[in-house]
């Protein structure tokens, strides 16, 4: 039994991969492309119904998922746009659960607010995966992916509360706004406490202790379990503990980590949250026929009546508070006005548009409990399968639509100029500090030594013409393209490099360990020119 559950287990992952190369050909966003092939796959005859234990869902997925995000967020600018951010990842959670709980309500016959707030608490979180993914590629201002980004790093946490007390009111039918509200401070904030406390002890042992690259990149992938299970058996948040001690920690990764360190944690993260997102993905299509076969009493067209008209409630919400939200607050507050430029209403639509479901939207639907006082948890197939025709429709009609939309509005990256200039900038700087390093250790041998020469007339070469670009001189196109030619000609002496050492392997006159060696030094150089170009 354990054998064929792993063997469908390794398929799945297998046409993960496939279907994401897939993705790449028909340029379209892979969270949609594996929930539709999830769902056509499910309808497959014979096909084995996968299910999860709902209490390892959050465990499995969540903190890895939550602490890669994190790890990715800058914290400079999450701080720095934390006000539009806070307004979306708690007042529209907020918002939008009480609207789905009032509208649920309204429409499914003895459906009770607290499961209304239940459902809002499930579906209410956009996802980071989805949204990231969906946009990557696009031209949008990096203002807009940061918001994005943050809002969708934070409001998990809040959606996770919600639906904690919302569950909690159901099993025990009491609810207190005052202890409710009391609680969800506690829980936030002691879950925010306890992981910075985990985070700093980790970074003690990154920083003072005899680490190898393997040791660092094992620490970073026990951390999120650590933290979230020291918070959850305190009964406090574990998302905000990692996101908070993700973020304490990539903060200051430039202090624990050296190179080889973040190549293999870089190498080993990637791989990770491909596959957890992957199959996630996958996995909400694949629920649908366990999920369906549980309506009990509703039929598949009700349930899909309920979860469009929920769709359209979520999508509508969004929009009713993002607009307000941009613009009144710089009405109000002369503060505002003068920190934070004025946003277009393309931009703001663009925003209220991208609230795609996804990873944590099924999570939070797949941990409700199986029973309740030994029985069946009333409505929870219900609500499952409506939270599925959400996640389907916001990722395939939003995440569909957004590509057009952005070129229907005509938005424009505002920053894209003051970003190359910052780019140039920084190359001269960081080219000024090494020539003044050379003049300062070794002026003798820049002086008399050929080659000590060159690297100085290497550098002096890059100022002059990043100079020229800067004041949009390209009068002199050999100049103009001499480092990306030059770096394509390095690459092309690595690839003669790495074909030689094919030739030297299949002659057997070296040693394939002195092989790999060689080719472990031209990996880090090729991939340290491909970044640079």
């Amino acid at each position: 039994m354990l054998q064929e559950q792993l063997l469908v287990v390794i398929s799945l992952l297998f046409g993960i991969a496939m279907l994401t190369m897939l993705s790449e050909k028909l340029k379209m966003s892979y969270p949609i492309l594996l929930v539709i092939s999830g769902l056509l796959i499910s309808l497959i005859p014979g096909m084995p119904v996968i299910t999860l234990e709902p209490d390892l869902v959050f465990l499995i997925f969540l903190p890895p998922i939550l602490y890669a995000a994190a790890w990715n967020t800058s914290w400079k600018d999450f701080w720095k746009l934390r006000r539009p951010i806070s307004l979306l990842a708690f007042g529209l959670v907020i918002f939008t659960s009480a609207a789905v709980a009032v509208v649920s309500h309204a429409i499914i016959p003895e459906f009770s607010l607290a499961f209304g707030f239940l459902l809002g608490g499930i579906i209410s979180p956009p996802d980071a995966v989805a949204a990231t993914s969906v946009l990557q590629g696009l031209k949008v201002p990096k203002r807009v992916v940061t918001i994005l980004e943050g809002e969708s790093l934070v409001n998990d946490a809040s959606s996770l509360i919600v639906f904690r007390f919302a569950l909690a009111a159901i099993v025990t039918g009491q609810f207190g706004m005052w202890d409710a509200t009391r609680q969800f401070a506690l829980v936030a904030g002691m879950g925010i406490v306890i992981g910075v406390v985990i985070a700093f002890i980790v970074y003690i042992i990154h920083r003072f202790f005899p680490t190898t690259a393997s040791i660092d990149a094992a620490l970073t992938l026990i951390t999120p379990y650590i933290m979230y299970v020291a918070a959850e058996h305190f009964h406090y948040s574990g998302v905000l503990a990692v996101v908070s001690g993700g973020l304490f920690l990539t903060y200051r990764s430039h202090d624990i980590f050296n190179s080889e360190s973040r190549i293999q944690i870089a190498g080993l993260w990637g791989t990770l949250i491909f596959l957890l997102n992957g199959f996630v993905f996958i996995l909400i299509g694949l629920q649908l026929p366990g999920i369906v076969n549980g309506l009990g009493n509703y039929s598949v067209w009700q349930a899909i009546g309920y979860g469009v008209v929920i769709s359209i409630v979520t999508i509508l919400v969004r929009i009713i508070w993002i607009f307000p939200g941009a613009y009144i607050p710089r009405w109000l507050f002369k503060s505002i006005r003068t920190s934070e430029p004025r946003p277009s209403w393309k931009t703001v639509f663009l925003i209220a548009w991208s609230g795609m479901r996804g990873v944590v939207s099924l999570a939070s639907a797949l941990a409700i409990p199986l029973t309740l006082a030994g029985q069946a948890f009333p409505y929870r197939n219900l609500i499952l399968f409506i939270t599925f025709v959400v996640i389907l429709i916001t990722l395939v009609l939003q995440g569909l639509s957004l590509k057009p939309l952005i070129r229907i509005l005509s938005i424009e990256e505002p920053d894209k100029e003051d970003e190359q200039f910052k780019i140039l900038a920084l190359r001269i700087q960081l080219a000024e500090s090494v020539l003044s390093y050379l003049d300062t250790n070794y002026p003798e041998e820049t002086q008399n030594n050929d080659t000590y020469k060159r690297v100085r007339d290497r550098y002096e070469r890059m100022i002059e013409i990043t100079k020229r670009k800067l004041e949009g001189d390209n009068a002199d196109d050999e100049s103009a393209s001499f480092l990306p030619q030059y770096r394509q000609m390095l690459l092309e002496l690595v690839h003669i490099r790495r074909r030689e050492l094919k030739y030297f392997r299949h002659k057997g006159e070296y040693s394939e360990e002195l092989i790999r060696e060689r080719e472990w030094e031209l990996d880090l150089e090729e991939a340290r020119l491909q970044q640079s170009s």
